[in-house]
């Protein structure tokens, strides 16, 4: 009985171990929760074992408990059956076999009343593994339970704590890495490209003032041959004129 109550002992309590406090206290909440589910488990199988043996001692004590109860029933029957020979013989003037019935009928009397005080002896201690056996039964259910919640809390902390890891890394990943004002940088390379562009103009532009150099020369060259065009036509022009008479002022 004192095992049975340690193991009932051991099953209340563990199944109302409180998970969140457990938690608290761990320094690596997985490892925490793999060794809870661990031991559950195995604490679980243990209970298992100790329910079986115990219910299995106590069916073999209501087993003994029918045997004393059925043979004390048939002692009794057969006291009834001695008795009932030996008045048989009392009536046919019989004494002596008469005394003998009554003596058998009082050995299975005898013998009724032991196996009743057995049945009676083993009541109370059946009475009792009954209620052992139904608060440990209680006790396994609240633990499969326990169980249960302890692997659903296992998966969801567990995956919360990869994705806060994750999501450090990347911070950790980020703060290692120097990363520049990016409004800076396109300053900076859109003055680089103004400043190109504005080189690429002033080529143009002194490309451009050669050729209205050139193409000023050129007007300026075409203009000096018509002039010395026109002169010569004009001197050639007056070498075909007549002389002017004296008095004549006209101008050709």
């Amino acid at each position: 009985m004192a095992e049975k109550q340690s193991i009932l002992g051991r099953i209340n309590q563990l199944a109302k171990a409180n998970i969140n406090a457990l938690l608290d206290r761990a320094e690596d909440p997985q490892k925490m929760l793999d060794q809870l589910v661990r031991d559950y488990t195995n604490s679980i199988s243990e209970a298992e074992d100790a329910i079986a043996v115990t219910i299995g001692n106590l069916r073999l004590a209501e087993a003994d408990h029918a045997e004393d109860l059925a043979e004390a029933e048939d002692w009794g029957r057969k006291a009834i059956a001695a008795s009932d020979r030996a008045e048989q013989f009392r009536s046919a003037g019989d004494d002596a076999n008469a005394k003998k019935f009554d003596d058998l009928a009082k050995v299975a009397i005898t013998k009724q009343i032991n196996a009743e005080n057995e049945a009676r002896s083993a009541e109370p201690m059946i009475t009792s593994q009954n209620q052992v056996v139904d608060q440990l039964k209680d006790g396994l259910q609240t633990m499969h339970q326990k169980l249960e919640e302890l692997k659903s809390k296992r998966n969801t902390l567990v995956a919360r704590q990869k994705s806060a890891q994750a999501q450090a890394q990347v911070q950790q990943s980020m703060a290692s890495i120097n990363v520049l004002d990016p409004t800076s940088e396109i300053s900076r390379f859109e003055e680089q490209i103004r400043r190109e562009e504005a080189a690429v103009a002033g080529r143009a532009e002194l490309q451009g003032n050669s050729l209205l150099d050139q193409f000023a020369e050129l007007e300026d060259a075409s203009q000096a041959t018509e002039v010395e065009a026109r002169l010569a036509a004009l001197k050639a022009g007056k070498k075909e004129t007549p002389s002017i008479e004296a008095g004549d002022t006209t101008i050709y």
